[in-house]
């Protein structure tokens, strides 16, 4: 039961966002030959992914859907920088309030 408890707390905030995790990945497809180390510059389509996301995030449900979603991909993608992937959001002129790592907690980004 306790299990059940614990994924319900952790899928409400994304159910509430209108932020899938679908449009996370296609958002931020360009950006993984950065992320990644096999391009050494920022891919045109990335900062269009990133400034798209971020204006399209205004709530608190789409921030940390956004927010699980990254944590979620980092995971599932191997060699990414994460210094690189911190620093994007800067490279491309948006400032984000949280850092893009692991160890961010997600149900604490607003």
């Amino acid at each position: 039961m306790c299990l059940v408890l614990i994924a319900v707390s952790l899928v409400a905030p994304l159910a509430e966002a209108g932020i899938t995790c679908g449009t996370v990945v296609s958002s931020l497809r360009p950006c993984l030959p950065y992320v990644q180390g096999s391009s050494p510059t920022v891919p045109d389509g990335c900062c269009n992914g990133i400034n798209s996301l971020y204006n399209s995030a205004k709530t608190t449900p789409d921030c940390q859907s956004v927010c699980f979603c990254l944590k979620s991909l980092a995971g599932s993608y191997k060699g990414i920088d994460y210094g690189k992937a911190g620093g994007l959001p800067g490279k491309c002129g948006v400032n984000i309030p949280y850092k893009i790592a692991p160890s961010t907690d997600c149900s604490k980004v607003q």
